[in-house]
């Protein structure tokens, strides 16, 4: 600041308004509403001045409530007070004139009021003929400007016209424009003229190219948005003036909503291409022909579909969780994650839908759980059953060279959705088959792929579809059964099957309400204790999930719904009397009475797709040629594991105290009960080799034992699968202890605390440490053994 500080001693000593967020400008009216205590003092001090003059400064922080003079700005306005208004709670509203720039030079005080000694800038205003050309210029941009804004302000128009001086004209336009207070308090700041004009200069034609900007990007969107507008517009004329002449006729009239159709469904390019060649073929078909037919399906579904239609998300983690825990008891893991995804979404709207893969067994709420995704967050639910699908085409659709042809289920589905965000629940994935049509599963290949479903092409539409916005969640009951490539694209969530006790509590909250609902009863009518509930987990069913539970609810409401609508006014509490009284004797056999203490019996821990399995291994001898039988429709991999079991034992006979031509004079027989239901799987090797130690030794093995594991030539045992369910299948029926293989320890932490605290667990590396465990007797070498066989290594 060139200019010099003037002396004037009347305005040596004024008292200092602080402004929060603004800057005033000399020559300008601007109202102020004063709130805080020490600006309040200063205005009530004021009041009995003629027309008092005053300091007004801004603030370097504006959130400061009770700034220091180091935290003002040392430049101001002088400013007189032209009008004090008094508002409500002590405030007021004070109408400012500024009159020049004035710089703090001395700090005087700060109570009642901040006060300081002040010199004024004594402007010099030199005319020139570049700074009456930067006059004009700014007065020429200023006017631009104000053709740009919406709503000009009418004070602006009238300074334009009205001021001459520069330095005034410069600071009345700066005054107001929508910039920031450092930016204003720059200009104020620049005393000198030419430099102050310049700076305002800059600043409007920076504003003026921010408004040019804008106004190409709102006309580049109007033009967007108004193309389909006005298209509907000119073809609603033209059916208009059609019909007035009489020209118009049905199938026009069919064309031309189609049309609209096509326009209002707003389709990717790629199909709004290929739909309006179709149009074009069909204006010179006849209306009566197949191929016009075929055309005008064709351009129906791509009209039909939700190419940018979509529903609203509501991805909110509380809301969710409480939907899942209102729905579902326990499957804590597949919560989890759904309510990871759904957190993830809320922080990144823009990321791709993962694909879930529920394994677990009949029952367990695989499909229900994607019904409350879509209820948790707002969108549409579509179910679609793979079972026993064959044909490629049922995913793909057929191509339109073909009588009848139609999209594939998954088109078919986002119609259906009316959205391009649904929640897909691909039923039964596990169950779906190839033949000469095509491998399906290899189909899905595309759909199911985060990295490009956003351009799955169907046979009939034949342009992309995307289906990168679309919550795939598919289910199965087994894994095995399920392409390596499809399961490879899919995020798997294991769902074991329930505890006792999370078939009590489903039943006691989810299953009764229901059927007493389903059947017209109330719950004074009919009563389900707990006793009843339990003897019907105990005694009626024998299921991973809870659906024969339903089953067997409903038994009970139908029995008591017959006598409702005879008439009978009743009311019963169920017991577990009732229970026997209506289903019958119980249908589930006790696992235990299965078991004998002899040798040669062992209990085994197995696994399938309706959940955990409690099996006997039952081993016996008799007088032959060494021959060995197999029966209970054991698997080919089940056979290898009984023939390692062999091979074991006679590579060891020295080490179980047996001859070594134990076997030259006996025929083994090795049964597995239930033999109309196929077995296999290397997890019985630990339990078949128990079994024959235990009869050829003549030691039996403890009963309340069950083991599962895969054995080695060695002797190792192997980790196995599906430990949760076997451990859930061995509490079930009153197993007090299970062996199981140490590679397995990690998966312990899946089976619930209540049921580690029932079972008493042991982790085995070798077929050793489990016959210690397993038999009642410790098994030593016999002393008239002959001479054992060389272990094989």
């Amino acid at each position: 600041m060139g200019d010099s500080l003037i002396p004037d001693s009347t305005l040596q000593s004024l008292p200092i308004l602080a402004l929060r967020n603004s800057v005033l400008f000399p020559a300008s009216v601007v109202p102020v509403n004063v709130g805080r205590a020490r600006s309040v003092r200063l205005i009530e001090e004021a009041f009995g001045l003629d027309r008092p003059t005053i300091g007004v400064v801004a603030q370097r922080d504006p959130e400061d409530e009770d700034p220091q003079f180091s935290e003002l700005y040392e430049v101001g306005t002088l400013a007189r007070v032209l009008k004090v208004i008094r508002l409500s709670s002590g405030q007021y509203s004070v109408v400012l004139q500024g009159i020049a720039r004035m710089r703090i030079q001395e700090p005087l005080a700060r109570e009642p009021c901040m006060r300081a000694r002040v010199g004024r800038y004594a402007e010099h205003l030199p005319r020139s003929e570049e700074i009456d050309a930067l006059c004009n210029r700014l007065r020429s941009a200023a006017e631009l400007l104000l053709e740009n804004l919406p709503q000009p302000p009418r004070e602006v128009a009238i300074v334009l016209e009205n001021v001459q001086d520069p330095g005034a004209l410069a600071d009345l336009i700066a005054s107001h424009l929508p910039l920031l207070a450092p930016e204003k308090q720059a200009v104020l700041e620049t005393v000198e003229l030419e430099p102050r004009l310049r700076a305002v200069l800059q600043q409007v034609q920076r504003q003026n190219e921010i408004h040019r900007v804008k106004r190409e990007v709102a006309d580049m969107v109007k033009q967007e948005l108004s193309r389909s507008q006005r298209e509907l517009l000119l073809r609603q004329q033209l059916r208009s003036i059609r019909r007035e002449l009489g020209e118009s006729g049905n199938e026009d009239e069919e064309l031309e909503l189609l049309r609209d159709r096509l326009t209002a469904a707003e389709a990717s390019p790629e199909a709004e291409r290929a739909a309006k060649r179709e149009l074009s073929r069909m204006s010179t078909m006849n209306p009566a022909s197949a191929e016009y037919q075929v055309s005008f399906t064709f351009v129906e579904w791509i009209a039909d579909l939700p190419w940018s239609r979509a529903a609203s998300d509501r991805m909110e983690v509380p809301e969710v969780r409480r939907v899942l825990d209102e729905d579902h008891h326990g499957l804590l893991q597949p919560k989890k994650r759904i309510i990871e995804y759904v957190a993830v979404r809320r922080l990144r709207a823009d990321q791709r839908s993962p694909i879930l893969c529920f394994i677990g067994p009949p029952g367990v709420g695989k499909t229900s759980l994607g019904r409350s995704i879509a209820r948790a967050t707002g969108r549409p639910f579509v179910r679609i059953s793979l079972g026993g699908v064959q044909d490629e085409a049922e995913i793909r659709g057929h191509r339109r060279t073909y009588v009848g042809a139609l999209p594939g289920r998954l088109v078919n589905g986002l119609k259906k959705a009316k959205a391009c965000n649904p929640v897909f629940v691909l039923d039964e994935i596990d169950k779906m088959s190839s033949d000469y049509s095509g491998d399906p599963a290899s189909a899905l290949l595309e759909a199911l792929d985060p990295e490009q479903n956003h351009g799955f092409v169907d046979h009939y539409l034949g342009v992309p579809v995307d289906l990168s916005r679309v919550l795939f969640v598919a289910t199965a009951n087994r894994r095995d059964t399920i392409p390596g490539a499809l399961l490879d694209r899919m995020e798997v969530i294991d769902i074991p099957g329930y505890t006792r006790d999370d078939k009590t509590a489903i039943a006691r909250q989810f299953l009764v309400p229901r059927q007493l609902s389903d059947h017209g009863l109330t719950p004074e009518q009919l009563e389900i204790t707990d006793e009843a509930i339990v003897r019907l987990v105990d005694e009626y069913t024998h299921e991973a999930g809870v659906r024969q539970l339903a089953q067997e609810v409903a038994a009970l409401c139908r029995a008591v719904a017959v006598r409702v609508a005879a008439g009978e006014a009743l009311r019963i509490d169920a017991d577990g009397d009732f229970v026997q009284q209506v289903l019958g004797a119980p249908k589930r056999e006790t696992p235990l009475a299965e078991r004998l203490q002899k040798p040669g019996y062992a209990t085994t821990l197995t696994w399938t797709p309706a959940g955990g399995e409690i099996l006997l291994v039952e081993s016996t001898k008799m007088p032959g040629k060494g021959a060995v039988s197999l029966t209970g429709s054991m698997g080919d991999v089940l056979k290898e594991s009984v023939a390692a079991a062999f091979t074991y034992v006679r590579s060891r006979a020295g080490r179980f105290g047996l001859a070594r031509d134990f076997l030259d004079h006996i025929d083994v027989h090795v049964h597995l009960p239930k033999g109309a239901m196929p077995k296999d799987g290397p997890a019985m090797g630990l339990s078949l080799l128990v079994s024959l130690v235990s009869l050829f030794r003549g030691i039996c093995v403890r009963p309340d034992v069950a083991l599962t594991g895969e054995i080695t030539l060695r002797g190792k045992v192997l980790r196995v699968d599906g430990l949760k369910q076997k451990c859930l299948a061995a509490h079930h029926g009153g197993i007090a202890v299970v062996i199981l293989p140490r590679a397995n320890e990690p998966e312990l932490e899946e089976v619930p605390e209540a049921i580690r605290k029932e079972l008493k667990v042991h982790l085995v590396s070798n077929v050793e440490e489990a016959l210690a465990l397993a038999l009642v007797e410790p098994l030593s070498a016999a002393p008239e053994a002959a001479t054992p066989v060389s272990p094989a290594v």
